[in-house]
């Protein structure tokens, strides 16, 4: 309880400090505000040339987009210190101070950034969701609010696990490792579109590798209507604790690579 606490104030503080200098807060949230929009004019693009791909309707592009741009953002805007601050801490060594601390690695990595840019694209991606819903004639029912809410917060975790790659390589190789942005923002580009419209080779690397498909796909397909592979609808709850086991399985890796963490110096 008291780690949560710390968390939430340590953002409260990092908000405000971002706040210091609103035009520049307001100029940088409306860029990414343009760039995000520009992700969904693709898909504005596709709707308007393919009446249909595979069984998704144009709705259902626009909710999966929703899907997927909700969850990563979220992702990004409350964990940015380790989406995006991890390897430059190993490499300034300002990871030291970290490992004096009375507090574990990773909660202060969460503690030490925060991105509220990132709800500019959270605001399209609910729009996506709110648009694609009403276009595909979603019959909302507690079970669906529930599933889309688990499928969020899992998918949550399965993103910060993926993270969690990249933090483990820069332990042992100081420098990040842009192979693994093909999971992450790779994964991100891919999986704002139904799985089973791409060749095997992906479907195998975002179901296995990074379950994108079964922390988003699965519950998204369950709230259309239009179960994914012909899976029962009760997948739709138990599939998104693959991102939950992604993050687990991550995490104790991350905490034995710290046990091989050799300061850069700097």
């Amino acid at each position: 309880m008291n780690t949560i606490k710390l968390y939430f104030r340590s953002m409260g503080m990092l908000v405000k400090s971002q706040l210091q200098y609103p035009a520049s807060f307001c100029m940088q949230t409306l860029a990414q505000l343009v760039m995000e929009a520009g992700e969904m004019l693709a898909v504005i693009l596709i709707v308007d040339r393919f009446e249909r791909l595979n069984q998704w309707m144009p709705g259902d592009l626009f909710f999966f987009f929703g899907m997927m741009s909700v969850t990563f953002y979220l992702t990004e805007f409350f964990g940015r210190g380790v989406t995006g601050n991890f390897p430059s801490l190993v490499r300034s060594g300002q990871l030291d101070t970290l490992l004096l601390r009375p507090r574990g690695v990773l909660t202060q990595v969460l503690c030490s950034a925060i991105d509220p840019r990132r709800i500019a694209c959270i605001a399209v991606g609910t729009a996506a969701l709110v648009i694609g819903s009403r276009m595909s004639g979603v019959q909302w029912t507690f079970l669906k609010a529930l599933a889309m809410v688990e499928s969020i917060l899992l998918g949550i975790l399965l993103v910060l696990g993926l993270f969690l790659i990249e933090a483990v390589f820069s332990i042992h190789s100081v420098k990040s490792v842009e192979l693994v942005n093909a999971l992450t923002y790779g994964g991100r580009s891919a999986c704002q579109y139904p799985i089973d419209i791409f060749p095997r080779p992906l479907r195998v690397l975002f179901t296995v590798i990074a379950p994108f498909a079964l922390t988003l796909h699965v519950p998204a397909a369950y709230i259309l209507g239009k179960p994914l592979y012909g899976w029962p609808d009760w997948t739709a709850f138990v599939t998104p604790l693959a991102g939950a086991a992604l993050f687990g399985v991550m995490y104790l890796v991350f905490q034995k690579a710290m046990k091989f963490y050799r300061s850069t110096g700097s």
